[in-house]
């Protein structure tokens, strides 16, 4: 087990200032040694606030927007053009910015796509066998209130998913409640896991997750342990840690 790092920054300005300008350096780092860096977004307020910021630095960047492969940690199983799917959003906000390859833009199947989304979930596994690369560059996941990551929600199966990279979700907490998401062990895989969490009701889900003692079902976030894992978080998300 890895023990993860904590940066705190003062605000959720500065924090995700500080987010894009770590993740276009590796981008372009990882692009310098004659990698193509596979990325996994998230969705919610402060990944969208990030995704506008890498948008607005992109310009001044050395970043080959056309040689980054884009995924997603997890999807909500809605039609293709509901403003709940977490990939129309990073669109709007990024993808539509930059000079992207179709190509190397891999979103889980919508619900007006395939029927059910346990056929989304197996579609997008064998997308990743085929086309990820073996491991992503940057996975970058939020975290709920409750602990939930990805759509790993507290007490729910998909939490002891083995042996597969995607899963279906059903009967979600938060809705809407049919979902798709990696695997713990598919997150693991990942060369780096960027926890990005803001705000005074993200405080008590971040200590959770951070603590000595505490168990993966009753905050999923505890669940990633392996490899390089950094927690970004401001202030508020981080008032109730040591």
């Amino acid at each position: 087990m890895t023990a993860p790092e904590v940066r705190r920054h003062v605000d959720a300005d500065i924090l995700v200032g500080d987010v894009a300008s770590a993740l276009l350096d590796r981008l372009e780092a990882a692009q310098a040694r004659g990698d193509v860096p596979h990325v996994g977004l998230t969705g919610g307020s402060i990944a969208e606030a990030l995704h506008r910021e890498l948008a607005r630095r992109a310009p001044d960047s050395s970043v080959d927007w056309s040689r980054v492969v884009f995924w997603w940690g997890d999807e909500r199983f809605v039609p293709a053009g509901s403003p709940d799917r977490n990939s129309g959003k990073a669109r709007q906000d990024l993808l539509d910015h930059v000079e992207v390859d179709p190509a190397n833009v891999h979103e889980v199947p919508a619900s007006d796509e395939v029927a059910t989304a346990e056929e989304a979930a197996d579609a997008y596994s064998a997308a990743l066998r085929e086309h990820g690369g073996g491991s992503f560059e940057v996975l970058m996941l939020g975290i709920g209130p409750d602990g939930h990551v990805a759509s790993l929600f507290p007490g729910h199966p998909a939490l002891s998913a083995r042996d597969t990279i995607a899963v279906a979700v059903h009967d979600s907490p938060k809705p809407p409640p049919d979902r798709v998401t990696l695997t713990f062990e598919a997150i693991e895989r990942c060369r780096a896991v960027w926890f990005i969490a803001s705000g005074e009701g993200k405080a008590d889900a971040v200590s959770r997750a951070l603590a000595e003692g505490g168990s993966v079902e009753e905050t999923p976030a505890r669940g990633v342990r392996n490899g390089e894992i950094v927690w970004w978080v401001d202030e508020a998300a981080a008032s109730t840690l040591p």
